[in-house]
């Protein structure tokens, strides 16, 4: 009987995690650890600032899915950071954009995989097949010309830093 009770409160609790983990992935349930901005330090490998990007944070399935597409423009050193579960293959695309971006694919380690600039859909197109892909855990998207600028290549670091 106590194998029974015991099997049953199991069930109800990995339940509840199961319906808490979806909330929190289509931004219905807030973690106490997100954050709406960071500071994201990139560094070359010999650990010399290259750049301070001050970054709005899209941790939800519903705020990576809008990024940047409700905003008319990026100025200076701001940007978007885009934090997903695990390291994989991420596609992004510039649905809506009206601005070039630089989107820069990071690691679960924090190092740079790829960098794409990413242009702006023309006046005839959605900005649905203008497919960027990479390695990430991490996406870090820039005002266009930011990773040319600035000197930001594949191999550099990043640190995030969570306000």
């Amino acid at each position: 009987m106590d194998t029974d009770r015991a099997s049953r409160l199991l069930l109800v609790v990995a339940l509840a995690l199961v319906v808490a983990f979806v909330l929190v992935q289509v931004g219905i349930l807030a973690v106490p650890w997100a954050s709406d901005h960071a500071t994201v330090t990139i560094t070359d490998g010999d650990g010399e600032p290259r750049a301070t990007v001050d970054a709005e944070v899209a941790d939800t399935w519903e705020e990576r899915y809008t990024g940047l597409s409700d905003h008319d423009s990026l100025e200076g050193d701001e940007g978007m950071l885009f934090v997903h579960e695990r390291e994989s293959e991420q596609t992004y695309v510039m649905r809506e954009m009206d601005f070039d971006i630089d989107i820069i694919f990071v690691d679960g380690d924090g190092a740079v995989t790829t960098i794409h600039e990413a242009r702006a859909p023309e006046a005839d197109e959605d900005g649905e097949d203008l497919e960027y892909s990479g390695q990430a855990r991490w996406v870090l998207e820039v005002r266009g010309g930011y990773t040319d600028e600035r000197g930001i290549g594949v191999g550099d670091e990043i640190d995030i830093e969570y306000e």
